[in-house]
């Protein structure tokens, strides 16, 4: 049976300070707390308030899990010492904490009246719905106030996000853009020496340091915690400052992390440095972690007896009281009664939040998820840019006044209106800057909106993502471009993990908007293989709140992009829009030179609503035989089949329903536009017009919106005969071969004749 180690620790406190002899009294508060050293003894006793208020809050979280009313209990026994870090810092520095910076927390919130750190934490431990920042949805240190956004159980994942932050900083204030913070903030993020090793830490480190290399400011403090452990693998001895010490994008900070004084003086070094040269930080705490890695944790199965009471031999809290004893700021009975008042305090408090309530159903807790007020976002959309910023930018003709042009051409013109219509949007990525993009999509942007509204990033999709992330925290409406829907997913977490979460885990307090352009699925001529013809989309379409969007055309993708935009802006939206490679320069649809996939350009103030589908009845009239660019031609009532379709799959099935229109066949095709979520109600009513539907989903099987499709209509339509067709379960070869396990027309054409022939496709 393992041994209960934080009584051992918690009676080891004691007894030592009892032990200690008294020191001459010293009164005044305002001298160094000991000699040489820059933090006064004001300054140390107040941090020692809060270490000793973090440790008891790792003890009540374990009597918390001892009654079974307790769901964590992880905690910063070792790392109590963090609190001086926040000491040194301004309570408006950003700060992105991992889950050991309780006392970082607890003496933040000290700094800023009118905070109840204790209670906070400890409604958090027993998932409360009246936690104040994550509503019971999770335990996280958390705060609006305090300048500290929510982060779950990271490892590592939070710093491109911080990184992101401390680069869009200054970017804001050369823009003249209104921040949330003093101009001269810092952002901090903390995380243990484990975490340092992490694939996503190293991009962090590594888009830091190269924003040095290249003279961009970047004012950044990455806090290691190293107390040697990762749960249970070691670190070797070392190791941290021997790969970050010689890092020349990186300045090095080291010091004793178990020191109050050590650990406040070379913080304020580090956050001087940062604060007056814009420069990043590397700041290494050496520290010991007490109590194993969480309460479940049972750390004698891979530590020796011998190494645990070691380290609790350097309790951090134990060697503050000591300092403080010994230089006379307090006596030994004085430590005692401030320890034990925090605790009589913190365990009243564990009985006042187990009555809190808890949330009771599923629509509570999903409220902050991914809010959409259509009004307001149908308003934003309608905003818009200056007639003469508009004749800078354009020329004396406007977009709208020119022919039709093809879906690229038409996303380039939104995206430079969007450039206009709110200064704080940016556009970013690899290759969009001089180059425009590798399909030109961006071309030109640069030269008429500057190097600092678009601009290129590394060749690194976590990177790019978590620049969003913390730019749109600050305030920007970040567009940053996934060269391929491929290169997306060895950083996805940025948005499963990241910009997913953060709204459902603050309540709505911290938002992260942004609208993530990935050029994707399949179909390309010429060029390809899998990495350029990816056509697999449930990775992102699985993600909770995130809306995906997938354009067929020019006219609907400068629709739908200002309704993201504007949901971003308004709801704080984060959004996937995937834009179909293939059909970028795409002009004709029925015959070479017919010019039919060429589409007006809808002038500013127009915008597709989030779920509205798009609809076409071939046997009543030619495709856009009516087309004026801003109205779809009035569909006829009726038909045979409804098809549901999106991008490529939509592009050939109005094809193949042309073709059978001339023998009399009522195909009604509908463009879905909206993959997450999915119109369940259009979806349901254009089903109603034909009473049978087939899904044509370019996607892989298993990778699209089929399924969910057919289960919708076989749920609320039963009765209705549904089915789908998809292409292969299968990585895309190159060359022809692709054709063989994508869709192609004739697959198409025998579904719709097996399905208007009462048979299956």
């Amino acid at each position: 049976m393992a041994v209960n180690r934080a009584s051992i620790v918690d009676e080891q406190f004691l007894s030592a300070v009892r032990a200690l002899p008294s020191a001459p009294r010293r009164d005044d508060l305002d001298a160094p707390v000991r000699a040489g050293a820059t933090l006064t003894a004001r300054g140390a006793l107040a941090i020692f308030e809060s270490m000793v208020a973090s440790r008891h809050l790792d003890l009540g979280a374990r009597e918390l899990k001892a009654r079974d009313q307790g769901y964590y209990t992880i905690g910063s026994s070792g790392h109590e010492c963090n609190a001086a870090v926040a000491a040194a810092l301004r309570p408006t520095d950003p700060a992105f904490l991992h889950y050991r910076s309780g006392g970082f927390f607890v003496h933040r919130a000290s700094q800023v009246p009118g905070q109840t750190p204790l209670l906070d934490v400890l409604l958090g431990i027993v998932a409360a719905a009246d936690e104040p920042i994550a509503g019971g949805r999770h335990k996280v240190f958390g705060s609006l106030a305090l300048q500290i956004p929510p982060q779950t159980s990271t490892i590592a994942s939070h710093l491109p996000k911080a990184v992101g932050a401390a680069f869009a900083l200054p970017r804001m204030k050369r823009l003249g853009l209104p921040l949330p913070i003093p101009g001269d903030s810092i952002v901090v993020c903390s995380f243990g020496d484990a975490s340092s090793n992490h694939a996503t830490a190293s991009t962090a480190f590594n888009t830091a340091a190269l924003a040095d290399f290249q003279k961009l400011p970047c004012p950044i403090v990455f806090l290691c915690e190293d107390n040697g452990l990762g749960i249970s693998v070691r670190t070797p001895g070392g190791w941290v400052e021997g790969r970050f010490r010689p890092n020349p994008g990186l300045k090095y900070f080291g010091c004793d992390g178990l020191d109050l004084v050590d650990s406040f003086d070379t913080a304020a070094a580090a956050a001087a440095f940062a604060r007056e040269h814009r420069r990043p930080v590397f700041l290494h705490l050496r520290l010991v972690r007490l109590l194993g890695h969480a309460g479940s944790d049972v750390e004698q199965l891979y530590r020796s007896a011998e190494e645990i009471e070691a380290a609790e031999a350097r309790d951090p809290v134990l060697a503050a009281a000591r300092l403080l004893v010994a230089e006379g700021w307090l006596s030994p009975d004085e430590v005692l009664a401030l320890y034990e008042e925090t605790r009589t305090r913190v365990l009243a408090l564990c009985d006042e939040v187990v009555t809190r309530p808890k949330l009771t159903g599923a629509a509570e807790i999903m409220a902050p998820l991914s809010p959409h007020r259509a009004d307001a976002v149908a308003a934003e959309a309608a905003r818009l840019p200056a007639a003469d910023a508009r004749t800078g930018f354009h020329g004396s003709r406007m977009p709208e006044q020119d022919r039709p042009r093809h879906l690229a051409m038409q996303l380039n013109r939104c995206l430079g209106d969007a450039l206009l219509t709110w200064p704080e949007a940016v556009i970013f990525g690899e290759d969009v800057a001089r180059k425009g993009g590798v399909y030109h999509v961006t071309a030109d942007l640069q030269k008429k909106a500057t190097v600092g509204r678009v601009f290129n990033t590394p060749l690194d999709e976590t990177s790019i993502l978590g620049l969003a992330l913390g730019a749109g925290q600050l305030g920007m409406l970040p567009v940053p471009e996934i060269q391929y829907l491929a290169y997306l997913h060895n950083a996805v977490d940025q948005l499963r993990g990241e910009a997913g979460s953060l709204q459902f885990f603050s309540q709505g307090q911290f938002k992260n908007p942004m609208v993530v352009r990935i050029a994707g699925l399949a179909y390309q001529k010429g060029f390809g293989g899998h990495f350029h013809n990816d056509n697999g989309i449930a990775a992102v379409r699985e993600i909770p709140g995130v809306v995906v969007a997938c354009p067929s055309n020019g006219r609907d993708a400068v629709g739908m992009l200002r309704t993201l935009l504007a949901a971003a802006r308004v709801d704080g939206q984060v959004s996937c829009f995937l834009e179909p490679i293939a059909l970028y320069m795409t002009k004709d649809l029925y015959d070479d030179k017919d010019g039919r996939w060429s589409f007006t350009y809808p002038a500013p103030g127009w915008s597709l609503p989030l779920g509205e589908v798009g609809v076409w009845t071939p046997w009543a009239h030619d495709v856009d035989a009516e087309w004026s660019g801003e109205e779809l031609p009035a569909p006829a009532e009726g038909g045979d089949l409804t098809v549901l379709s999106f991008a490529n799959g939509l592009w050939m099935s109005l094809r193949v329903a042309r073709r059978l229109a001339a023998e009399g066949h009522r195909v009604r095709v509908v463009d879905l536009r909206w993959l997450k979520p999915l119109p369940a109600e259009a979806i349901l009513a254009e089903v109603d017009h034909s009473g049978r539907c087939l899904v044509v989903d370019e996607c892989r099987d298993h990778s699209g919106i089929a399924d969910e499709v057919v289960s919708l209509v076989a749920r609320r339509r039963p009765g209705t005969p549904v089915d789908r067709i998809m292409a292969s379960d299968t990585y895309i070869p190159l060359g022809a071969a692709a054709n063989l396990v994508l869709l192609q027309e004739p697959d198409i054409e025998a579904a719709m004749r097996a399905m208007l022939s009462g048979g299956a496709a």
